[in-house]
């Protein structure tokens, strides 16, 4: 990494990386541009940067002494766009290369956690011409169909009986070449923000449409957000816990997000892990940390400090 190690130099031009061309780059535009601002209401030298533009070339020309990762889904969370700037000696927020790759792959990181005897749902990999009676046999129903490597649940089918597997399949392969068919936990869902090594209080996700979709996490103001969660002490304490190891089994660094459902009998399952998480107005992971008493502007700015940490190692 870089040799330099003095926070003023560290925050001479931050560059925040949003926009992209995955399925995800409205959100990044809306999640750089709040990033954006926060920095420039605390007076850093900050500039938004969209690779698409300009690649790696028009990045480099801007000489970032840090960037400020804002890049949701493929190219800017899967461990690419964090080996380039590993190459070019530039500090960055958040995970690195293997777990952000990791992260990024569903699949993968259950069996990260599987290996570590961490609860996570049963899931098959599908292909076009699956065994899908077996697929339901083994999984049952409801079941959850989902692109691998795809976020903000785009692509993301719930499926109540084996006639609408097939088209489920092939609706999460417009997004991805791998998909996966997930066993449904019927429960509540919870999602938990990890901000170094603090972990912020867990949020409980309700929809009323039943399913927390793309519309649901971004378009409508009908999904509540329950802080605190509802949890007792203990129970919210080891969800915490939980979260930290499905964090750390990954690799991740710096700042994240798990998801997990709960299920009738009261026991956790790990989903996913976020390792670019949102930060629109909408997003989980602000919400969570103003409940622990840190504004949106003062969580920016620790995150960009996890850059800085980069900087000094």
């Amino acid at each position: 990494m870089s040799g330099r190690n003095s926070e003023p130099l560290f925050l001479e031009r931050v560059v925040v990386i949003y926009g992209g061309q995955s399925a995800e780059r409205e959100v990044s535009l809306k999640s750089g541009a709040a990033i954006i601002a926060a920095l420039e209401r605390q007076g850093v030298n900050v500039q938004g940067y969209d690779p698409r533009e300009g690649g790696l070339v028009g990045l480099e020309r801007l000489a970032p002494t840090a960037v400020f990762v804002a890049l949701h889904g493929r190219g800017g969370e899967d461990g690419t766009l964090q080996g380039a700037l590993e190459l070019l000696g530039i500090p960055y927020t958040g995970s690195g290369v293997l777990a952000s790759a990791l992260g990024m792959d569903k699949q993968r990181t259950k069996q990260v956690w599987h290996a570590l005897a961490l609860p996570t749902p049963e899931s098959i990999m599908l292909h076009a011409d699956a065994d899908w009676p077996g697929v339901v046999a083994q999984l049952g129903l409801p079941l959850i169909v989902k692109p691998v490597h795809e976020g903000s649940t785009l692509g993301i089918s719930i499926v109540d009986d084996q006639a609408a597997l097939e088209a489920a399949y092939h609706d999460a392969a417009r997004f991805d070449a791998r998909v996966m068919a997930e066993r449904f936990i019927q429960g509540d869902e919870y999602t938990v923000s990890l901000l170094d090594d603090q972990v912020l209080p867990a949020i409980r996700v309700e929809v009323p449409g039943g399913f927390y979709d793309y519309e649901a996490k971004y378009l409508t103001d009908t999904t509540q957000y329950h802080l605190p969660c509802g949890l007792s002490q203990e129970d919210e304490a080891a969800l915490a816990a939980l979260c930290q190891q499905a964090f750390a089994a990954v690799g991740g660094q710096g700042w994240g997000r798990v998801d997990v459902m709960r299920d009738r009998e009261g026991r956790f399952w790990l989903l996913e892990v976020n390792t670019v998480p949102g930060m629109t107005d909408h997003s989980l992971v602000p919400q969570s940390a103003a409940h622990a008493g840190i504004d949106f502007d003062q969580l920016v700015m620790r995150i960009l400090q996890t850059a800085g940490q980069k900087s000094a190692s």
